[in-house]
Parts: C-alpha cells; structure tokens; sequence
C-alpha cells in the first residue's frame, strides 16, 4: 500500500492537506514550512512547483508564484530543499506525504523519467497535474509512475461526468482531488446548494478511492462542511495569505500553529 492511502486510512478524523509555494514567500523557507506544518499535525502536504502561466491558480498563488520564481526557485533547488526536510527523522516519524502540484509542460521541459526519478529520490509520494488528461496519463506515463513510485491525483468538477470520474478512480490509487466548483483557486465564498448537491452526488457514486475537496477551503466552516462529504480538504490559498502577513522569518512556527489550530477546531 503506498503512503498516501496508508496516511488516509490511518486517520480518525478528517484529513487536512495544507498547500504553499515552494520558495514563497522567501527561498530559504520551502523546509521549515514543511517541517512546520508536520509538527502542527497536517496529514499530507502539497508543494506547489513556482510556474509563470498557470491555468487552475487564482491570484493568490499566482502572486507566490511570481515571488518565487523573482526568488530564483527552479525544480533542481526545490527538490534539494524537499529532500532535506523529507530525510529528517521527524517527516518520517509522523508519516506525512509530501505531494507536488505542477503543470505538464514543467515536467516536460525537465525530462518526464528525469523529473519522477528525482520525485523518487527526495521522497516525493504523489504528483497533481492539473492539465494531464487521463487518457494521456493511461496511455504514455502510467507505466513511468509505477516504475518509480509516484501516485498520480485527478483533478474532478461539477462539470466532470459520471463516465470520466469512473475513469478516473480506475486509474487512481490513492485520493482524487474533488474541485468544489469550476472557478480558479483562492475563491472563498460561502458553500452553495449547487456545490452541496454535487459533493453529494460523488459522495454517493462509492468511489474506490477517497476524494479530498479543494478550492474555496479557507476557514474552519468550509474545512468542516468539506469534511461531511468527503476524506477530508485541502487548504492553499488562505494559507499563503498568512505567510505574506508574516513580518519576520521567525514568526513562522506561531503562524501555522495557528493557522492549523484555527482550521481545524475553529
């Protein structure tokens, strides 16, 4: 069984994914946001790979990308900063996934075996990959994952049918990624009925994997209606915009404590 569904099915209660830009919103602090947010208990960890044309990232993310790259982050300095947080003892001891979020033409531009060896190498456990459709995954990249380990996590929408989601958790072995509505990242309005009938109506499709909702997550409310219709929520956008509050460097283990605490108690 690989590490994100051990991590998933281990759980009591629901799973919180926390998202952030690697190198944002300084370079020097890709490891101690990990290693800070697995000592505050986050279950699995989403590191975004900086890219200047994305197509799912709202402004928001789009702004960390920027700084980032500005920064000078490339995906040979991300790994390395992964990987020297990943091999330390407490990543392990608290079995948290590390996961990267990225777009095709990145993987591409780096060399497709080149990129999962190195995601390999540093302990990567799982890639999304907004525009890489199935069909493509199933027919030219499935093999190159298994090979080297990496699960690969869909992306669905109110949009996507029955038909394609089938599809879908066909391919998957270890969550999929539930978008809660059709609009770009970093939209934070109150959950609608429209949104509520369709987490209901996947919920009812008894997928072979989890689904884990995403887009909108930002505060204690929307974790918890998340959270009754799925494995748990990832988190992105209302996180990053604490990291630009921060003032200095060394307030960051108060603001995720913080941040953690308040998403999932209230």
């Amino acid at each position: 069984m690989n590490k994100i569904k051990q991590k998933l099915q281990s759980l009591q209660g629901p799973a919180l994914n926390i998202y952030f830009t690697a190198g944002f919103p300084r370079l020097n602090l890709t490891g101690p946001i990990i290693r800070s947010l697995v000592e505050n208990g986050v279950d699995l960890i989403e590191v975004g790979m900086p890219y200047s044309d994305p197509m799912a990232d709202g402004p928001t993310i789009q702004y960390s990308s920027s700084v980032a790259l500005r920064e000078g982050m490339t995906l040979d300095l991300m790994f390395e900063q992964v990987y020297s947080i990943a091999s330390q003892s407490i990543v392990n001891q608290y079995k948290v996934p590390i996961l990267l979020m990225g777009y095709l033409n990145q993987i591409m531009q780096y060399g497709e075996e080149k990129f999962l060896q190195s995601c390999n190498r540093v302990g990567i456990s799982g890639l999304i990959v907004p525009d890489l459709p199935p069909e493509l995954y199933e027919e030219q990249y499935q093999s190159l994952f298994a090979a080297y380990g990496i699960e690969i996590i869909f992306l669905i929408t109110p949009q996507t049918t029955e038909k394609r989601i089938r599809k879908i958790d066909d391919l998957s072995n270890s969550f999929i990624y539930m978008v809660s509505d059709s609009s770009i990242t970093g939209q934070t309005q109150k959950i609608s009925d429209a949104q509520l009938a369709y987490f209901q109506r996947i919920q009812k499709m008894n997928l072979r994997n989890p689904t884990l909702i995403g887009f909108g997550i930002s505060d204690h409310e929307s974790y918890r209606q998340a959270a009754r219709f799925s494995a748990g929520a990832i988190v992105g956008s209302a996180f990053i915009k604490k990291l630009m509050d921060m003032d200095n460097d060394d307030q960051l283990d108060r603001v995720v404590k913080s941040f953690v605490h308040d998403i999932r108690n209230g």
